[in-house]
């Protein structure tokens, strides 16, 4: 299985421009995951409770956590709206 990535806007992208390369790396670990498993731990992707269809690309790095908001698109793509760094 190989699931197609997708960037809606510039959102995603200037996010991940502006993490150090080890976060950079974390993120590619996940994405590569994604792409090739067909399910993926809920360590790593999580539903968000009370959405339709809206999940969370989970990253930990050291002590710091990452999110990055997703969706399905047919099943095969997975489209990436936006990332953060959660504080607490």
């Amino acid at each position: 299985m190989v699931r197609e990535i997708i960037f809606f806007e510039t959102h995603f992208i200037e996010f991940y421009q502006k993490q150090n390369a080890k976060v950079k790396g974390k993120i590619q670990y996940v994405f590569e995951l994604l792409k090739q498993v067909d399910r993926v731990p809920e360590k790593f992707l999580k539903h968000l409770t009370g959405s339709n269809g809206l999940y969370e690309i989970r990253i930990d790095y050291q002590s710091n956590i990452y999110r990055i908001f997703c969706c399905f698109d047919q099943g095969k793509l997975v489209v990436l709206f936006n990332g953060f760094q959660k504080k607490t």
